[in-house]
């Protein structure tokens, strides 16, 4: 697609997962479309065929097009294929984290209206003491010696797929661009996560019309969870552009080079901190000896140039969120930290102040967006309208975040403004946090906020005052926390204090403590020795 025609909704062989995938199948049925590392290699036809059998076991499990299917595995060939098998029915698919427990968890359960739940073994104890809301059956992979909990009306089964005949592939009607394709749930700054309703046609225009750089001939390494968007939109650039993906179950320094050269992936995304742990690794003689030419590093910071200079790694960038389509990009040749890029030919953004006023260049403000594609964008949060007024107001996506425009067009990231905390890739609410802090009985009152961390975005700290006649051991604070909550959203740092700064009205006053950051009475849990990491799926 052009310029002049950017504006333009893509034909459903361009966009729909059936259609597309049908069609990369038939093009190129013997062409790797994926690599497990260190496990198997599927051609595009395998590809289809397995998708096909997955579909027809899920229609057969009471899936129809339309309804709204979980997710709960990490990556593999279950997750592929199950995303691949619910889009090919026309249904919906809900992906959750793999760290997801307690109430946020129980909180997705509820709202994303979904009555099937394909989930690993593993994953299922979690569930033990909480409400499945809408979900009424599971559908069980992997392995995993518990035994899952029996919840009240929710039939527990295993998934294994099946044949397919015509009719567990029939559709009602066929499957429009405008459709939606996934919810994708997003921690926000306050209130519980909110589900980002996208079509195929955001996720076209996020992936495969955003990502040139992506082509037949590459193999992308995707090491980053397929259950974020910004996994998502490599793979859908891959399947689109009829190229080949390597797939690992998750980032780790020690295993990125040998996985990079077992695999012959040329191009991948990593996020800063994932090139931050890759530079700290000593340097090697083989620091050059590997396939990898492209690199997209996002946020694009002070540790990209470095990157190139020594890996030799061409460098890009792309600024995204799960509500848009990766309106800015930029690269080869790029080494200025906090660059995004050049608006793409289907958007409009602005950098603006309070009252929506476009600020003069070189100042900062809050970045907004609109786009002449239709459904380019989110259609808004999933039965939140408030929610989504407020994101689109006047009609432009607020993506509470600070930019700047040079005098040349081209757009900076600076910092958010939202209150989020972002830690290892992830989105964390305070206000989810600050909820589970004070749910142990000694914690009067609790604050979370972000903090620098001395490897890539944000630590987490957390400021609480005890109850009355009560004191709040840090440690076993921690200790409370870690099974009701996902490993990242577990603070790092806790200072027990015997106020928080308010207001004279009572409200918060967060950036007192912004200010103040890690004082000499805070407690590291870290340097305590206890450390939490994200639960490793077999």
């Amino acid at each position: 697609m052009t310029a002049h025609d950017a504006s333009r909704i893509p034909a459903p062989e361009d966009c729909v997962l059936k259609d597309l995938l049908e069609k990369q199948a038939a093009r190129f049925p013997d062409r790797a479309f994926v690599r497990f590392w260190k496990g198997e290699t599927w051609t595009y036809a395998e590809t289809l065929d397995r998708v096909r059998r997955r579909a027809a076991a899920l229609r057969r499990a009471g899936v129809g097009q339309g309804d709204h299917v979980l997710c709960w595995m990490g990556n593999g060939p279950d997750l592929l294929t199950a995303w691949f098998a619910i889009n090919l029915l026309g249904a919906v698919y809900v992906p959750l984290n793999t760290a997801a427990r307690g109430r946020p968890l129980e909180h997705i359960l509820d709202d994303a209206d979904a009555p099937t739940l394909i989930a690993h073994r593993a994953l299922l104890p979690r569930l033990a003491d909480l409400s499945p809301g809408k979900v009424t059956r599971i559908l069980c992979v992997g392995d995993s010696a518990e035994a899952p909990p029996a919840l009240p009306g929710v039939t527990v089964a295993p998934l294994e797929d099946v044949d397919p005949t015509p009719a567990d592939l029939a559709l009602d009607r066929p499957i429009k661009p405008w459709d939606v394709q996934a919810i994708m749930y997003t921690s926000g700054t306050t209130g519980a996560a909110k589900g980002v309703v996208s079509s195929y046609v955001q996720l076209y225009t996020m992936g495969p019309d955003a990502m040139a750089a992506v082509t037949e001939d590459d193999c992308c390494m995707i090491c980053g969870p397929i259950f974020h968007c910004g996994s998502t939109l490599y793979v859908y650039a891959v399947l689109a552009h009829g190229g080949t993906m390597a797939m690992v179950p998750e980032f780790r320094t020690a295993d990125f080079w040998p996985a990079i050269r077992d695999t012959g992936s040329t191009v991948v995304l990593l996020l800063g901190v994932m090139a931050n742990f890759l530079l700290k690794a000593p340097a090697t003689d083989q620091d050059r000896d590997h396939p990898l030419k492209k690199a997209f590093i996002v946020p694009f910071g002070e540790e990209a140039a470095a990157f190139h200079g020594r890996f030799g790694v061409d460098l890009y960038t792309v600024y995204n969120m799960t509500e848009i389509a990766s309106p800015l990009t930029a690269g080869p040749g790029i080494t200025e930290a906090g660059l995004a890029g050049l608006p793409r030919p289907c958007f409009e953004l602005r950098v603006v102040d309070a009252n929506d006023q476009e600020v003069p260049v070189g100042q900062v403000g809050e970045l907004i967006i609109r786009s002449s594609r239709p459904w380019a964008l989110c259609s808004g949060y999933y039965k939140n309208p408030e929610a989504t007024v407020k994101a689109m107001r006047n009609g432009w996506f607020h993506t509470g975040d600070a930019f700047r425009k040079d005098e040349s067009g081209r757009f900076f990231f600076v910092d958010r403004m939202k209150d989020v905390i972002r830690r290892r890739g992830e989105n964390i609410s305070s206000f989810e946090l600050e909820t589970e802090i004070c749910a142990h009985p000694k914690v009067r009152e609790a604050m979370a906020i972000a903090v620098p961390s001395a490897v890539s975005e944000d630590d987490v700290l957390a400021v609480v005052t005890p109850v009355a006649g009560e004191t709040v051991d840090p440690a076993e604070l921690i200790a409370f926390l870690a099974p009701r909550l996902p490993h990242f959203m577990v603070p790092r740092y806790v200072r027990v204090v015997d106020d928080l700064p308010k207001t004279a009205s009572g409200k918060l006053q967060k950036h007192v403590l912004r200010t103040q950051g890690l004082t000499a009475d805070t407690w590291d849990r870290e340097a305590a020795g206890v450390r939490l990491q994200r639960e490793r799926l077999t």
